[in-house]
């Protein structure tokens, strides 16, 4: 491995031992491989009891069987069984011994020192034996002898041997297992967070366009992603919208601000020679005052998308507020050659603010008066589907073509036929605003002949409002 390799490994091992999931990764490893050794410990130590209780109850029913052969005053039965044993057995396996009250070898296969009743763990060397065996061996009297039986822990070691071995290899594996799989999933992990730090690096370097990739796990980073993703598609809408706005400012009000400055030319001119200038500077005061007009209505728009007014929200009767626009927009589009009326209602709560709410669906009967042409029908509906209360404003105008329905969202976007007729081209920017406050769903389809414009609101129960 060269030394640019070698420098460059080093500098990616020491990145990711520096990160969360490497370190989150070696945490858990850790902790996994300690309980595997705490559980193996315990393990351990609960097979040498068993073993030791197993050996203690073979030996206490060895003595049993070995003590039935006996009978007061006859021990040709007792010697007789004890060396059948020990012939069957060597020292190193296990050790039979009789002897007298005078220490005096009876039977048996070697012969035992005074040791007091009960059971005990010795080596050959305790009782005078060769070797470095160890034995378990229980201690009795019966009638004037002592009776010793005893048993090699040969068997248990090697069985606890076995295990200690067995736990020993699992742990090297639980080992190697933790440490390589804790590795891969934090390389893993880091590299998803790596594409997450690449995307918003891009974002700040201006490339608004672009996303986190999504592997399609549906686990945390993929739910995290999407959060992100829809954040930054919200973003670039917004900031493409105040370019869109910018730039509709720029173009927009370029014309009525020549016209005013026109109107002032003019009215100085006027001035200079003695003139009568009250009509050109009341057209100026005209022009001025739509020139706020248009901007209080962008601020309006601005504030509704910060979610200025949601703190105002409470359940509001969306029928009720329809039938007052009919009542007061009926004189209206009867003014103006055009009727009104409501074909469909139902009980609808919604939860929003009220006077957005009405002024909402004002401006859009207010568009349809003013921009369809005499003899058009008006139609305002509620209809009650899905959990949800269905406004919709329908007329028999000229309508919208599909082409140019999502542009007219847009702040000051007019249509051509539309640059006759008064107005500023915010209507339906404040109404999408306003039905996004309310996470409300607009769509357009239409009205043969006209368009229908609907905005879907989710529904809240009756009883709350």
């Amino acid at each position: 491995m060269s030394s640019e390799n070698r420098a460059h490994f080093s500098a990616s091992f020491s990145s990711l031992r520096r990160s969360t999931p490497f370190r989150l990764a070696v945490t858990f490893g850790v902790l996994f491989v300690v309980t595997f050794i705490f559980s193996g410990a315990i393990i351990y130590h609960m097979l040498r009891l068993g073993l030791g209780r197993d050996l203690d109850q073979s030996l206490g029913e060895m003595n049993s069987l070995v003590v039935s052969t006996y009978q007061p005053g006859d021990t040709e039965d007792l010697v007789s069984t004890l060396n059948n044993y020990a012939s069957f057995q060597s020292t190193s396996d296990g050790l039979y011994s009789l002897t007298d009250q005078a220490g005096k070898k009876l039977a048996g296969n070697f012969a035992a020192p005074r040791l007091p009743n009960g059971v005990h763990t010795v080596t050959s060397s305790d009782v005078g034996l060769k070797g470095h065996e160890r034995y378990r061996m229980q201690v009795s009297t019966i009638g004037p002898y002592s009776l010793v039986v005893a048993e090699n822990f040969n068997d248990v070691d090697e069985m606890l041997r076995i295990v200690q071995v067995s736990l020993e290899w699992a742990a090297a594996i639980v080992v190697a297992t933790a440490i390589g799989g804790g590795v891969f999933l934090a390389v893993r992990a880091q590299a998803r967070l790596d594409r997450v730090a690449l995307t918003m690096n891009d974002v700040a370097q201006g490339q608004l366009q672009a996303r986190i990739p999504v592997s399609g796990n549906g686990d945390d980073l993929d739910t995290v992603a999407i959060q992100i993703n829809a954040a930054l598609e919200r973003l670039q809408t917004l900031v493409e919208s105040m370019r869109q706005v910018s730039a509709d400012i720029a173009h927009d009000l370029k014309t009525p601000l020549n016209r005013l400055r026109l109107t002032l030319d003019a009215a100085v001119a006027g001035n200079d020679r003695q003139a009568d200038v009250s009509t050109l500077l009341d057209e100026a005061r005209h022009e001025s005052d739509r020139i706020n007009a248009t901007f209080e209505a962008l601020l309006r728009i601005s504030q509704i998308e910060a979610g200025a007014r949601r703190e105002r929200f409470q359940p509001t009767d969306i029928d009720a507020v329809l039938a007052v626009i009919s009542e007061v927009y009926a004189d209206v589009a009867e003014d103006a050659r055009k009727s009104l009326r409501i074909t469909e209602r139902c009980p609808a709560f919604i939860r929003g603010d009220r006077d957005l709410l009405m002024q909402m669906i004002a401006n859009l009967v207010e568009n349809a008066i003013n921009h369809c042409p005499d003899g058009t029908d008006i139609t305002v509906a509620l209809r009650c589907r899905g959990g949800r209360a269905i406004v919709s404003v329908a007329d028999t105008g000229p309508g919208i073509p599909a082409g140019e329905r999502d542009k007219v969202f847009r702040r000051l976007y007019r249509l051509d036929k539309s640059r006759t007729t008064p107005g500023s081209g915010l209507g339906l920017s404040l109404v999408k605003a306003i039905a996004d406050l309310h996470s409300a769903e607009i769509s357009m389809a239409d009205n043969h002949p006209g368009l229908t414009l609907s905005i879907a609101f989710p529904l809240i129960p009756a009883e709350r409002s």
